[in-house]
């Protein structure tokens, strides 16, 4: 089997301009900022993302100028406030936004993830959301329907198969299968809908570390394409079990993120003024500073 542990810069060069990225994670967990943070490094353009939930790594390649285009369903840095560079970009019209509810962008991976062309769901009926959808750029990718068996009135939605998953996980082995703690969301049927699947781990684990407990295997091997090992890959979010959000690097960052000027001083000092996580890691406070954020055993963050 060829080798899938692979660094994030060279992942990150396999992926086009143009590209429909679908991002694993919520708001300030689990969110792929190892590979958000490559993706500016090395000035890719134009990109779809999708996701469920957006936070901060959506925000930072907003922020970047990097994306073209948005499939949400809404989404916050929690109790941080807003994603302030997402809408700055709404609000100038320089990203094309398909506002959703985040089930039914869940309820598009699922059709990608089984391979049919559309899915039909009830859920936005009678909503300001399905109005505004068909009002605005989205409304190629829906159409309502009468159930022919029925008669009820149901929406049909166009499946999304993204381009490139990228995924964070706590455990993986060297050939892709994948282990999530705690709340997984979306991310097995936005990861099973994509043509290329990328997971960043916190650990990476012999196989028969995996085959103890097959049943937790969220993404197996042979639908991964690489593998990143990353400790604190998701640095300033959280990951379940393994460390908190950094509360004291998620203020610093909104402070910069409200204006135009200053979040290109932030991307300049803990993005493209660092060669890769590593350095990024020593730059917000070390070893020291990352003790600290470590999760209790117990309590898990």
């Amino acid at each position: 089997m060829a080798e899938k542990v692979k660094g994030a810069a060279e992942v990150v060069r396999s992926i086009p301009d143009g590209s429909h990225i679908a991002l694993g994670g919520f708001a300030i967990a689990r969110n792929v900022i190892t590979v958000a943070h490559e993706l500016i490094r090395q000035q890719k353009k134009s990109l779809t993302l999708s996701q469920c939930v957006m936070g901060l790594d959506t925000d930072l390649l907003a922020g970047a100028g990097l994306v073209s285009r948005l499939i949400v369903g809404g989404g916050s840095l929690d109790r941080f406030g807003p994603v302030h560079c997402v809408n700055r970009a709404r609000e100038t019209r320089t990203i094309e936004a398909h506002d959703m509810s985040s089930l039914s962008v869940c309820f598009r991976y699922l059709a990608g993830a089984l391979g049919i062309s559309f899915i039909p769901i009830k859920s936005l009926i009678a909503s300001e959301v399905l109005e505004r959808l068909e009002q605005g750029p989205g409304a190629a990718d829906l159409r309502r329907m009468t159930c022919p068996f029925t008669g009820e009135e149901y929406v049909l939605l166009k499946a999304l198969t993204p381009d490139v998953s990228l995924v964070h996980v706590q455990v993986a082995d060297r050939e892709g299968n994948c282990q999530i703690e705690g709340p997984r969301w979306e991310n097995e049927e936005q990861a099973k809908a994509a043509r290329r699947i990328i997971v960043i781990t916190e650990e990476l684990v012999p196989t028969e570390y995996i085959q103890r407990n097959p049943e937790r295997t969220v993404i197996p091997a042979h639908r991964v394409e690489a593998v990143i090992h990353q400790p604190f890959g998701a640095h300033p979010t959280s990951v379940f079990r393994c460390y908190d959000y950094d509360a004291e690097h998620l203020t610093l960052y909104v402070d910069h993120a409200k204006r135009p000027d200053r979040i290109k001083e932030y991307l300049e000092t803990y993005v493209l003024g660092t060669k890769d996580h590593w350095e990024y890691l020593e730059k917000v406070g070390g070893i020291r500073r990352l003790n600290e954020l470590r999760a209790d055993r117990i309590l898990g963050y």
